[in-house]
């Protein structure tokens, strides 16, 4: 079972960035942490590497959902979603499966919150 949904887009990386952000906005999601990969590697280990970015992505109302069907869901949060160059000069964005990535827990509401997640990011990348 894949853990996630991608496509390849033919954009430069910053307006790439600017695209998802907006379609995860159109979706209600919002980003609460940005990790610059690419930057952290070169600042910590001195290691040049591909545009690689981590966009930690939220839709609070599903947030709060979850958070109150299955208390330690925070370690599981947010939608990660990865924007990343690729060895031919296009954008990949990747986002994860909340499915694939909750069904170690058994909680049907919380699978009724993934069900809802998964069709969103599915239509997100769907629309990149």
């Amino acid at each position: 079972m894949a853990y996630y949904f991608a496509k390849t887009l033919d954009l430069p990386f910053d307006a790439a960035v600017a695209r998802v952000t907006e379609v995860l906005k159109s979706k209600g999601f919002g980003i609460l942490t940005t990790i610059d990969v690419t930057a952290t590697l070169k600042d910590k280990l001195k290691v040049d590497f591909r545009p690689y970015l981590i966009l930690g992505a939220c839709n609070p109302s599903f947030a709060l959902r979850a958070l109150t069907a299955e208390d330690k869901i925070g370690a599981m949060m947010p939608c990660n979603v990865i924007i990343q160059g690729t060895s031919d000069g296009k954008i990949e964005v990747a986002a994860i499966d909340p499915i694939a990535s909750m069904k170690a827990i058994s909680n049907p509401t919380l699978y009724e919150v993934a069900t809802v997640v998964q069709t969103l990011l599915k239509q997100f990348v769907d629309e990149l």
